[in-house]
């Protein structure tokens, strides 16, 4: 079943007490559809910007979950926990006099070695498969876990406040990074090497891409809010060019347009026909440009809330 709302991608501020599940479940209910994807969920212990794809626009989804993402954290130095956040448990505690020997300089030191590109392993309890299993769920068996290293880019690592007691050091950060960090491990790695353990206590994500949590909705109102349009989203991810409507017709059909690879800028684009709507993703193929993604025609107008009460806007 369709969703009334049309197709469209969904901006939703996770809370605090939800999973992103939570959230994906209350949206299918409230848009009257069971197809609802995400473009990378949250942690149960972060907040902040989820991107749902809705109906056809799930199929966009691929071109959203590598983009870079923005994050605010708060950092706790002097314990270490099996999960590298505070739902863990602690596993290691600071000697108090080396921690307050932790100075302003040394902490910057650190995290501008954690700046770049970097080489970091994932948390045990992160969703990474090991042998076709979560790696959380070997880790809840009592297995051991070993994670390899992925190169990942934080672009951005300030320290915004330093809160300090006689047992701990809470640092309050933002990083800009690529898709694929793990903040947690930027947490552990940092309390690491300043010989004091660190864990997150805190996480929010502000920015996925071109989205900002300041256009995200709360999920009360996931069933009111207008969604954003494919072509809109496609266009400020990719790039667009404009199709007439004989080579949307050519690109629906599997056809390419010859010679045109010179119309876009980097390797792919969103395809928009003369009604403004998104016919798919196009990509170049030598000197011609051919349709990679598709969306279906006759799919009911986005970015409405026509049938939002039929719908089931249950909250």
């Amino acid at each position: 079943m369709a969703s009334a709302h049309g197709p469209g991608i969904l901006l939703v501020d996770k809370p605090d007490g939800m999973t992103s599940h939570d959230i994906v479940s209350r949206a299918r209910k409230a848009l009257g559809t069971r197809k609802i994807g995400h473009a990378g969920t949250l942690d149960p212990l972060a907040t902040g910007l989820l991107v749902l794809g809705v109906d056809a626009a799930t199929r966009l989804l691929t071109y959203l979950v590598g983009l870079d993402k923005t994050y605010e954290a708060t950092i706790r130095l002097g314990a270490a926990t099996d999960s590298d956040d505070s739902d863990g448990e602690i596993v290691w505690r600071s000697d108090p006099q080396v921690l307050a020997a932790v100075d302003t300089e040394a902490i910057h030191a650190h995290i501008a070695a954690l700046t770049g590109r970097i080489s970091q392993v994932p948390s045990t309890v992160s969703a990474i498969k090991v042998g076709g299993r979560r790696a959380y769920d070997l880790a809840r068996a009592g297995e051991e876990v070993v994670l390899a290293s992925r190169e990942v880019t934080v672009s951005r690592f300030d320290v915004l406040d330093v809160r300090r007691t006689d047992e701990t050091v809470d640092l309050d950060v933002v990083v800009d990074c690529s898709s694929g960090t793990y903040i947690r491990a930027l947490a552990r790695d940092l309390g690491s090497a300043l010989g004091v353990g660190g864990h997150l206590t805190a996480l929010r994500r502000t920015r996925v891409g071109p989205f900002e949590i300041a256009d995200a909705v709360v999920p009360e109102a996931i069933a009111t809010e207008p969604l954003l349009s494919s072509a809109d989203v496609a266009v400020r991810v990719l790039g667009g060019i404009e199709v007439t409507d004989a080579e949307a017709s050519a690109l629906r059909h599997g056809q390419r347009l010859t010679g045109a690879a010179g119309r876009i800028v980097g390797e792919h684009a969103a395809a928009i026909d003369p009604a403004g709507e998104l016919i798919g993703i196009i990509g170049r193929r030598g000197d011609d440009l051919k349709s990679l993604m598709n969306l279906p025609t006759g799919t009911p107008a986005e970015g409405t809330t026509e049938g939002a009460a039929e719908s089931g806007g249950a909250r």
